[in-house]
């Protein structure tokens, strides 16, 4: 029986350590590069936004400073004369966005509700699917040449029910696909024991799993709403623009979007000031949407 020598084993002993310590060492350098890279990665991402902010907190607070509460209570004045305000870009803005709430948020729900609790598994829920997909992929600027062939041209005018209905088509896949998820978050437990104590698919959707999904369906409105917000493509073929008030939803109406877009590429420098002032209060508008849709989703009933 031969025995094994101290001082190999002792060799051994050193040369595992030094091979355990090599190992440690290059998984330390590893992960440290992937950290700094992963920082680098999320400085990059970030930095668009910050300059956008920094873009218009520079050009458009100075104007909200200097003529408040006259930017949010007055007109918007002619090319040469200083002042005024966007009183009517902002009333258009939330009446168009309500006019689209308004269409897309009962399609959507009712839509969601049927895929998941009614439809579920067969053919027409999963084609429903499919439009929602493709619809949720179409560029604004459709939607808008939708609208003008299906309202502006019956009408026979720009409006605000046009700019709505150009808002609800962008605002719909939104909804359903958030509504969706809503409704299959609730447990099949939930549903198992509505059908234990007898009620019926319709009550227990519309007294128990719709209420418990609301959280879930105001995200999705939310996140709509903050998207249609900042849409100029199709009110500039349907609500086109107002340099008044509107006194009807079938006139031309002005949004913050359009303003936007037709004052930033004029020569005159106050209609400038009042673009960046604009542009400012829609991502601060965007911004506050996106944070309140957050809070919604952090109350879970289940």
């Amino acid at each position: 029986m031969s025995s094994q020598n101290p001082l190999d084993s002792h060799h051994q002993d050193l040369s595992s350590r030094a091979m355990d310590y090599t190992v440690s060492s290059g998984r330390k350098f590893f992960g440290s590069l992937m950290t700094t890279l992963v920082i680098l990665c999320v400085a990059i991402a970030i930095l668009p936004l910050g300059s956008i902010l920094f873009m218009l907190l520079k050009n458009g607070l100075g104007r909200l400073f200097q003529d408040f509460p006259a930017v949010f209570t007055e007109l918007p004045p002619p090319p040469l004369v200083d002042g005024g305000g966007l009183r009517n870009a902002i009333m258009g803005t939330i009446l168009t966005c309500l006019i689209g709430s308004l269409i897309s948020v009962p399609v959507g729900v009712l839509t969601a509700i049927y895929t998941v609790e009614f439809g579920q598994g067969n053919k027409l829920s999963q084609f429903v699917r499919f439009c929602t997909n493709v619809l949720s992929g179409v560029p604004s600027i459709i939607a808008g040449l939708f609208a003008y062939g299906v309202v502006v041209l019956t009408m026979g005018t720009f409006s605000a029910i046009a700019g709505g209905v150009a808002l609800s088509v962008l605002m719909v896949p939104i909804i359903i696909r958030t509504a969706e998820e809503g409704l299959k978050s609730i447990p099949r437990e939930v549903r198992q024991g509505l059908v234990g104590i007898g009620a019926t698919t319709f009550q227990g959707v519309f007294s128990v799993i719709l209420p418990a999904a609301l959280p879930f369906i105001a995200t999705g409105v939310t996140l709509a709403l903050a998207r249609a917000a900042g849409e100029t493509a199709p009110l500039l073929f349907t609500a086109l623009f107002n340099q008044y008030d509107a006194r009807s939803l079938r006139e031309p109406t002005a949004t913050l979007s359009v303003l936007i877009y037709n004052y930033a590429i004029t020569p005159y420098k106050n209609q400038n000031e009042l673009a960046w002032a604009a542009a400012l209060i829609v991502v601060v508008l965007i911004l506050a949407v996106s944070i309140l849709a957050r809070s919604f989703t952090k109350r879970k009933v289940y």
